[in-house]
Parts: C-alpha cells; sequence; structure tokens
C-alpha cells in the first residue's frame, strides 16, 4: 500500500512536470506564432510596396519611351525634345549625385563600423590593463602595509631598548 501511494506521488510529480513543460511549449508557441505573424504582415507591407515600386518603374519607364517617341516623331518640338533632354540629364545627375552619396554614406558608415569594432577592441585591452594596475596597486598596498608592520615592530623594539 505504501509503495503504491509512493508511486501515486511520484506520478502526481511527473505529471505536475510535464504541466509545467506543456506551459512553457504552449507559451513558446504562442509566442512563435505571434512573431510568425509579425513577420507575415510585414512581408505583405514589403509587398504591396514593391508592387507599388514596380508600377512606379513601369509607369517611369512608359513616359521615358513616350519621351523619346515624340521626339523622335516631331521637328517641331525640339524645343521640347531639348528640355526632356535636359530634364533627363539633369534626372541622371541627380541620380549619379545620390549614387555618390550613399557610397560616401556607406563607406562613412563601415568606417564607422570598423571604428566602433575598434574602440570595442580597445576598450578590453584598457579594462584588461586596468585590472592588471588594480591587481599590482592591490600587492604594493600589502606589501606596505607588511612594510609599516615590521617598521613599527623595529620602533617599539628600539623604544624598549
Amino acid at each position: 500500500m505504501e509503495k503504491i501511494k509512493e508511486k501515486l506521488n511520484s506520478l502526481k510529480l511527473e505529471s505536475e512536470s510535464w504541466q509545467e513543460r506543456y506551459e512553457e511549449l504552449r507559451e513558446q508557441v504562442k509566442e512563435l506564432e505571434q512573431s510568425n505573424t509579425e513577420k507575415e504582415n510585414e512581408i505583405k507591407a514589403l509587398s504591396a510596396k514593391n508592387n507599388q515600386l514596380d508600377d512606379e518603374v513601369e509607369k517611369l519607364e512608359n513616359q521615358l519611351a513616350d519621351t523619346k517617341q515624340l521626339a523622335e516623331d516631331s521637328n517641331n518640338l525640339r524645343s521640347h525634345n531639348e528640355n526632356y533632354t535636359k530634364k533627363n540629364q539633369d534626372l541622371e545627375q541627380q541620380l549619379e549625385d545620390s549614387e555618390t552619396n550613399l557610397k560616401e554614406v556607406t563607406e562613412k558608415l563601415e568606417e564607422a563600423d570598423l571604428n566602433s569594432e575598434q574602440m570595442g577592441r580597445k576598450i578590453i585591452a584598457l579594462e584588461e590593463e586596468r585590472d592588471e594596475w588594480e591587481k599590482k596597486c592591490e600587492e604594493f598596498q600589502s606589501k606596505y602595509e607588511e612594510a609599516k608592520k615590521e617598521l613599527d615592530e623595529i620602533a617599539t623594539s628600539l623604544e624598549n631598548l
């Protein structure tokens, strides 16, 4: 009878353990489902943005093709063609400027990342050096205390003489 009670207690403890594990796993599943939902929403938003940008690119490409066709078809619109060509050149220059700026910003960002990593390493090295100096300071403090104690003992023995 005693063994049955022990077995029941053992099974009860095991059951509680499994119940706790079940709750933990259920919580993890809930978190993963929430994370998955957030990621799906993000994917939907990015897909919509991508589609919008594709439409805009297609629209801009169509506008460019129409502009070129009009320039070729009409000698009367040469002045307009020159304006469009100038605008196109301005846009290309802006694009080149933007690309140059992007490259500069990217290089500066990489430089900053590099500097950050270097500073991190320097900080670690300085902390290690500081720890060494603190250890040396403690050693000197200990030696000082010992020397002071010996000096006090010598002074006491000299006074006794």
